[in-house]
């Protein structure tokens, strides 16, 4: 008797360490890094990604670098830190991100970038970015439609570190420049801020109050353009955005800002985790790293269709 409970007593204990010893199983982490979820894009960016993520079955780390190019290379080290397989990232600079894409690699885990490149190729597995200067000509080619072919008219850029800042102020004036009655009397970045886009449309406005029209670089600075406008009472002044936020969305519909260019910020992080999956699984990377999505005008004929950054049907 004592002989057979001694058998049992070490056999349960055997089974208990057996059961400690073996860790129950984790699914693979994915790291999504974007700027602040304060821009109702970036904020687009991590839900997409995160839905896609988890709808292949991966535990997902959301972090936010506030375009500060220090604190994205410390969240790269806790994505390290954390074993991630892969990192989806809306960098913080087209220079200043390359070095921590790189520290990435070097540890071996990819990055798929996201709305912005990066100034370096065979970094990053793949960079998936909206067609900025497609889309910029469109607005462009919408605002000079808007403004009559004529008048005073200001732009707001986005972060000077941005390279789509650069991309999209190319794409306008390729435009506009070719039309000799358009005339820009001011031009100031207000760093893709909406409470920036209000304070510098104040001051330039109280500079030049013959204005007819402004072209902000994003749908955030285009908010607060036009709030600032309509603190003035120039309810006349046509504005246009580009990211195609719900919030400009509902400022088309009730006749506000008149267009913005939609660029499917949804669609392409959920591409980056497809991508970022079929290259955990299989290796296979994606046939070409840089990778442009067209962007679409969003106009009052459109507006109702339009939902977090994507067309609906």
């Amino acid at each position: 008797m004592n002989i057979t409970r001694r058998l049992i007593t070490v056999g349960f204990a055997a089974v208990m360490a057996a059961s400690v010893a073996m860790p129950s199983f984790a699914a693979d982490l994915i790291a999504i890094i974007t700027p602040s979820h304060d821009n109702p894009f970036f904020k687009a960016e991590a839900v997409g990604a995160e839905a896609k993520a988890k709808e292949l079955g991966y535990d997902t780390l959301v972090l936010v670098h506030d375009d500060d190019a220090n604190k994205q290379s410390q969240l790269v080290d806790t994505a390290i830190g954390r074993g991630a397989k892969a990192i989806i990232l809306d960098n913080a600079g087209s220079e200043a991100s390359i070095a921590a894409v790189q520290k990435a690699k070097d540890a071996g885990i990819p990055s798929f970038l996201i709305d912005r490149e990066i100034n370096a190729t065979g970094v990053a597995v793949s960079q998936i970015v909206s067609n900025n200067y497609q889309g910029a000509q469109l607005g462009a080619e919408e605002f000079v439609k808007l403004m009559g072919e004529k008048g005073n008219y200001v732009e707001l850029l986005g972060r000077e570190a941005d390279l789509n800042a650069g991309i999209r102020s190319k794409g306008y004036h390729d435009v506009i420049d070719e039309y000799p009655d358009m005339k820009m009397v001011a031009q100031q970045s207000a760093n893709w801020s909406q409470t920036e886009g209000y304070s510098k449309m104040e001051t330039i406005l109280q500079a030049n109050p013959d204005i007819q029209g402004v072209i902000a670089g994003n749908d955030t600075m285009a908010m607060g353009a036009i709030a600032a406008l309509q603190a003035a009472g120039r309810k006349d002044v046509i504005v246009v955005g580009f990211d195609g936020s719900n919030d400009v969305r509902d400022s088309i519909k009730a006749g506000g800002i008149k267009a913005t260019v939609m660029q499917p910020a949804y669609a392409q992080a959920q591409l980056a985790v497809t991508q970022a999956h079929e290259y955990i699984t299989t290796g296979k990377a994606p046939a070409e790293e840089k990778q442009l999505m067209d962007c679409v005008l969003i106009t009052a004929d459109n507006a109702d269709k339009l939902e977090t950054f994507a067309l609906t049907e």
